[in-house]
């Protein structure tokens, strides 16, 4: 399925499945069915990419708090 609406081969997808695992970026669950989710780290990295991508944010800086779910660092635009 993942193959098919990415429009990759097999095993690109599976290479590219395993980078994501292996950075903690997904999580697979094989219980049932084969299922992957994203895990927070996922939904950040992602975020921080779109503003990446639309050059709402250009660096990130020192790590400025720690929350109890939640890490808190300066980020830098192009102001």
């Amino acid at each position: 399925l993942c193959a098919t609406i990415s429009n990759l081969r097999h095993g690109g997808v599976e290479k590219l499945l395993q980078n994501l695992l292996r950075h903690k970026l997904l999580h697979h669950e094989s219980k049932h069915f084969d299922g992957y989710r994203l895990t927070n780290l996922g939904y950040d990295y992602l975020a921080l990419r779109t503003f990446l991508s639309r050059n709402v944010v250009t660096g990130v800086g020192r790590q400025i708090g720690v929350g109890k779910e939640s890490d808190i660092f300066l980020v830098q635009d192009d102001d």
